[in-house]
């Protein structure tokens, strides 16, 4: 019996750590790409994320409803970015950048980053930030 209780306790404490790490919120049969000019890099142990808002190929910040329209990414964690150059220091507020990430399901404006990371500066460069244009910071996917 007291078996059987601790491997129903181990259970039910793992069953959050497995589904923290779950990806079934994103739709990871998409990728998209967004650009705009990073408001926020937040650094975290399982995951970071940089919030941005976002710029038309003009450079002029979207607006929805009368607001600036903030996009957020979610990465792997600080440390794993850090390996890659990515770092709070790198990536100051007003960097322009340009992200591939799957979108979540329900349409929010957030999405798990899907491999690369395109840094360039601080204006919007003629023809956007692109490879061609941008340093590209190859972060693999979120999983």
């Amino acid at each position: 019996m007291r078996t059987l209780l601790t491997v129903g306790l181990v259970a039910m404490l793992a069953t959050p750590a497995l589904a923290h790490h779950s990806f079934a919120m994103y739709d990871m049969t998409q990728t998209k790409s967004a650009t705009g000019k990073l408001i926020r890099f937040i650094p975290g142990a399982n995951h970071a994320q940089l919030l941005f808002e976002e710029l038309d190929t003009a450079g002029k910040t979207v607006m929805k409803n009368g607001k600036p329209s903030v996009m957020g990414v979610e990465t792997g964690s600080a440390a794993q970015l850090a390996r890659q150059g990515v770092t709070v220091d790198e990536f100051p507020i007003g960097t322009i950048v340009t992200v591939a990430y799957h979108p979540l399901r329900d349409g929010k404006p957030l999405g798990a980053l899907a491999g690369e990371l395109i840094k360039c500066g601080t204006t919007l460069p003629k023809g956007g930030c692109t490879k061609a244009t941008g340093q590209v910071f190859l972060t693999g996917s979120s999983q």
